[in-house]
């Protein structure tokens, strides 16, 4: 293993090689040039971590980091340069996290992409109850947004289905313990484009702040929809400016839209102005470089966005060859 510290200036919209190599201490602060840059926040142990999602401690500040690969889950702690492991690859049966959450009672929310979701009480650690996607369909349980009334939405990608588990749901899981059945709240099939079989459609998915209605993406279609809540009524997001292909995870936060493009368009983040209703997106900036390395997802968090480097093209899921080590956690400022 070695490590590496790089800083690259950007210049947004086109396809740039890098300007300007330095230190991640040198980056601090938001450039006043306008031109994003991006650093490592911290690193991850391990030589086969692939990681896929990322979620913030409202508490603590504290970011967890899943693994494709094995399931492990990571912890960095603010100022740390390197994540410690939080809960062991392969524990209660994960195989591949992929979306995380941490609500505000400090629970943490894992998706298991082939088998369901668990749920942990972050102090202890301690399993809270486990949700698995009934009978024996191909599934890819992907993403997972939660609302303020701490009703949790989850991503189901090959199915153009979305799931839902409520406060109570989640209370009766932990008193009956074991496994319990993910229930559909929206199918999606009848309103997303027709793809081949199998086809990953239904990836990042959003809540508006308010809980208004949830934004989730049909990274196949290029397309955005709006899930009205309670009802359920979906809508086509009236896109200006691009589209959404390739879109994984997102972020919403004050009107405005991130989503990382991982795969076709690779090492790309888009950034949207949404509509007051939900129902318009306009891409306002769009940033394109090698160093997010295949991002699957960020967040924004004190003013800066923390992208996650899966390297899922280098060995992993989506290409062959090697990743460069070790794995990490890009931070992108002034973007």
């Amino acid at each position: 293993m070695y490590r590496t510290v790089r800083r690259h200036v950007i210049v947004v919209a086109t396809l740039t090689a890098p300007l300007l190599l330095g230190s991640a201490a040198q980056a601090a602060g938001t450039p006043a040039d306008g031109r994003a840059r991006i650093s490592t926040a911290f690193e991850l142990p391990g030589d086969r971590v692939y990681p896929e999602g990322i979620a913030a401690d409202p508490h603590t500040g504290d970011l967890y980091v899943g693994s494709f690969e094995g399931g492990a889950i990571f912890r960095a702690k603010p100022g740390q340069r390197v994540a410690e492991e939080f809960l062991p690859a392969r524990g209660d049966g994960r195989s591949q996290a992929l979306g995380l959450e941490v609500d505000r009672a400090r629970r943490l929310w894992v998706m298991d992409r082939l088998t369901g979701l668990a749920v942990y009480d972050i102090p202890t650690r301690r399993l809270l109850a486990r949700f698995v996607v009934p009978g024996q369909a191909t599934r890819l349980v992907n993403d997972i947004a939660i609302t303020p009334d701490g009703t949790a939405y989850i991503t189901e990608s090959r199915q153009t289905v979305v799931y839902r588990v409520t406060p109570k749901q989640l209370a009766d899981a932990g008193e009956q313990g074991g496994e319990v059945p993910l229930t559909p709240a929206f199918d999606l099939s009848e309103v997303v484009e027709p793809h081949e079989p199998n086809t990953i459609t239904l990836n990042g998915i959003v809540a508006e702040p308010s809980g208004r209605y949830l934004l989730t993406v049909d990274m196949t279609g290029g397309d955005l929809y709006r899930i009205a809540l309670p009802s359920g009524k979906v809508e086509k997001v009236a896109l200006s400016g691009g589209d959404v292909t390739t879109g994984d995870g997102m972020e919403l936060r004050n009107g405005t839209l991130w989503v990382v493009h991982p795969i076709t368009d690779a090492n790309a983040i888009s950034r949207w102005r949404i509509g007051a209703d939900g129902r318009t997106a306009r891409m306002s900036r769009r940033l394109t470089d090698p160093a997010l390395g295949t991002p699957t997802t960020l967040l924004r968090k004190d003013g800066k966005l923390y992208v996650v480097r899966s390297q899922f093209d280098k060995g992993g899921p989506t290409g062959p060859g090697t990743p460069q080590l070790p794995f990490s956690i890009a931070v992108v400022r002034g973007f």
